[in-house]
């Protein structure tokens, strides 16, 4: 007797297609809670506090210095004027200067600009390049000391800057470089304890397996770090660039010690002569305002630009 098998019956009906859609999740909607509140409300009078000082700046600059002492809590420009902007840019003569509340005095904006881009720029340039050559070495490479060397750097950053002007002063004088640009660069120009270690920090957390690939292959320790290391860390070096050149545009008193004249004096020292030269009505106001808020505009921008990257770069960097 044979015995016979029988095939399962095939499906007489496909399944039915869906007809509709999943709905997409609904976005749950966040409690709005007096803390969340206090916090927006603190975050707002900070953010207003901070961005107000550049207002009052735009303010004062677009108004006219003789109507500025008459009404000098309004929030808007007071008779509306370009001539702060004008007398920066060498755009009155003396007597359209001294009518409107100027000191009649010229300003060679454009010498002052170009001096300070030229010192921001050689500073953080040679600064940048010697401390990654440093940072390189205390981090990648075995010598001995090397941590004791290491710790007098971060030592030397409890030192006050105003303990190191008077012996830098006498030695760019021994050195012939008073009122040049190079005597204003000198101090800056190599490496910096803070750069070194900002630097040393991201050195450290590179992987070693390309280096020592590099290494096994025949690379030298020379091609190893410009040809590995600083394309590997073009954001750490970008943020320490960045706050080198905005330190050095910003340096004050250090210029003001070692320039004479206009050949080398910078932007910002001319902004303290510009304001000493005070009219007998009173400080021209509205240039001053003019003057700094065109000097400060491009670092504004730079730090905006960079910012998400300055702040990623610190905190990978493990600086707290």
């Amino acid at each position: 007797m044979t015995e016979t098998t029988t095939a399962p019956a095939a499906p007489t009906t496909a399944p039915a297609p869906e007809t509709g859609t999943t709905a997409p999740p609904r976005r749950r909607r966040r409690r709005v809670t007096p803390g969340r509140v206090l916090a927006w409300a603190v975050m707002i009078i900070v953010l207003l506090v901070t961005l107000f000082p550049f207002y009052w700046m735009l303010r004062t600059a677009l108004s006219s210095n003789g109507a500025l002492y008459a009404n000098s809590t309004s929030l808007l420009p007071v008779d509306f004027s370009w001539g702060g902007f004008e007398r920066v840019f060498g755009l009155q003569s003396t007597e359209e200067s001294i009518a409107q509340g100027g000191s009649g005095a010229s300003i060679d904006f454009w010498l002052y600009l170009r001096n300070s881009v030229v010192v921001a720029t050689v500073v953080t340039a040679c600064q940048v390049f010697f401390s990654a050559m440093a940072a390189y070495a205390f981090s990648r490479l075995r010598w001995r000391w090397r941590n004791a060397v290491f710790a007098v750097f971060l030592l030397s950053l409890m030192v006050p800057v105003i303990f190191t002007l008077l012996p830098n002063f006498v030695l760019v004088r021994e050195l012939g470089l008073i009122d040049t640009l190079l005597g204003i660069m000198l101090p800056g120009l190599f490496m910096t304890p803070f750069a070194i270690f900002f630097l040393r920090q991201f050195f450290m957390n590179v992987s070693t397996e390309v280096e020592e690939a590099a290494l096994i292959d025949g690379a030298s320790k020379v091609r190893v770090f410009f040809s590995i290391i600083i394309p590997m860390s073009v954001g750490p070096i970008a943020t320490i660039s960045i706050l080198t050149y905005i330190g050095s545009w910003n340096d004050y008193f250090w210029p003001l010690m070692v320039s004479y004249t206009d050949d080398s004096r910078v932007l910002t020292v001319a902004l303290g002569n510009f304001n000493a030269q005070t009219p007998q009505t009173g400080p021209d106001w509205a240039g001053l305002m003019a003057a700094t808020l065109v000097a400060a505009l491009p670092m504004i921008l730079l730090f905006v630009v960079f910012a998400r990257r300055i702040v990623n770069s610190i905190g990978f960097s493990g600086i707290k």
